[in-house]
Parts: C-alpha cells; sequence; structure tokens
C-alpha cells in the first residue's frame, strides 16, 4: 500500500471503528430507512435503552456519520453519509491508482 493510500486508510480507522459495533450499524440503517428520528422513535426500534442508545448517537455524531436537528423540545436525528462516503471513495481511488 503506497503512502498516499496509507494516510487516508489512517484517517479512516475512526470511521471503521465507530462502525463495527452491531448496535449503531442498526441504528445507522434505521435512520437511512426512516428519515429523521428522536430517540424514542430509534428506541422504539430496538432492544437497547433509551440511554444506550443515546450513547451510540453520540459517537455516530462525533464521526459525521448521523446530523441531529433541535425542533422544539425535540431533536431529530438523520443519517448523514456523504463525508464519510467521499472518504472511502478517495480510498477506494487511492489503492486503485496503486493497481494500476
Amino acid at each position: 500500500m503506497g503512502q498516499k493510500a496509507i494516510t487516508i486508510f489512517q484517517t479512516c480507522i475512526p470511521l471503521f471503528q465507530v462502525l463495527s459495533d452491531n448496535h449503531r450499524q442498526s441504528i445507522l440503517l434505521t435512520l437511512s430507512e426512516k428519515g429523521h428520528m428522536t430517540v424514542n422513535e430509534i428506541t422504539e426500534h430496538s432492544s437497547l435503552s433509551r440511554p444506550a442508545i443515546s450513547h451510540h448517537l453520540k459517537l455516530l455524531l462525533e464521526k459525521g456519520l448521523i446530523s441531529v436537528e433541535q425542533k422544539g423540545t425535540q431533536r431529530y436525528y438523520s443519517a448523514s453519509l456523504h463525508a464519510s462516503v467521499d472518504l472511502l471513495k478517495q480510498l477506494v481511488a487511492a489503492l486503485e491508482e496503486e493497481c494500476l
């Protein structure tokens, strides 16, 4: 693996780590399918407690995989994958360059 690909891969490691958890994967898939949802709505689709869902949402939010919008007293979460997908595309492109 060339230096460019290694650098991009190292940038991707936190993304891979947060996505390695099955519960976070499930939350992200639920948000992708259902659109914007509150913590309570997400909890209804999960076997996890509300505090556990909140913890996973915090981690997903920190890595930019979801976004949050405040409407009155409710916080609505939604999938926000553009930046992560762009980063993964850069990694694939760097790896493809090395193969050609």
